[in-house]
């Protein structure tokens, strides 16, 4: 497919929002966009049934239903990522940290660095960062010292700042550091009337 043709069509998805285009969120320009594609049901979708449809007609539906098992938790952490980070975006600001009027995510063309939470004064160029943060979305890992190590890492490649660091867990934290933690329950708590 063409260059023209592929972003004739990328653009008559965004259109129809089927797709979005993000950027990264950072203090620099960048051209790394990548494309989502909005409708979870449809990702869902198109990432486990839509390849299995041969075998489910044949009746092999056991197949599929294996392989989701095993790649649903993998394919589940990407999924809530926006959702995570709309949830951040209602929160703000609390006690913890400040009003963020962007919260979007930073990767670099190789992806040898990825931050999944980045509050900024604006998007896609940002001119002050407020805060990093990380998503682990497990059944049973905590948040760990592992974790913590990589979010700092990617952090210095991002900024020279000490910008707070967030994390977003499903099984809470095993380590200290961080300066705001979101469990569940504080994510759900950003769509309750105020």
């Amino acid at each position: 497919m063409s260059a023209t043709s592929l972003q004739r069509s990328l653009e008559t998805l965004q259109a129809k929002r089927l797709v979005t285009g993000e950027l990264p969120l950072s203090t620099r320009p960048s051209k790394d966009r990548r494309y989502r594609i909005v409708d979870p049901y449809l990702r869902f979708w198109l990432r486990f049934l839509a390849p299995a449809m041969p075998e489910i007609e044949r009746g092999r539906g056991d197949l599929t239903l294996t392989r989701i098992r095993t790649s649903f938790p993998s394919w589940r952490g990407r999924a809530v990522e926006p959702l995570i980070r709309d949830a951040l975006a209602r929160l703000r600001p609390d006690d913890s940290l400040p009003a963020a009027p962007a919260i979007g995510a930073y990767w670099t063309r190789s992806n040898d660095v990825e931050i999944d939470i980045v509050g900024a004064d604006r998007a896609p160029i940002a001119r002050e960062l407020y805060f990093v943060g990380s998503i682990k979305w497990h059944d049973q890992a905590p948040f760990d010292g592992h974790d913590l190590s990589a979010l700092f890492r990617h952090r210095a490649a991002l900024t020279d700042e000490p910008v707070p660091t967030v994390a977003v867990s499903r099984s809470g934290a095993s380590c200290r550091g961080l300066d705001v933690l979101y469990q569940p329950a504080d994510l759900l708590a950003a769509w309750q009337d105020r």
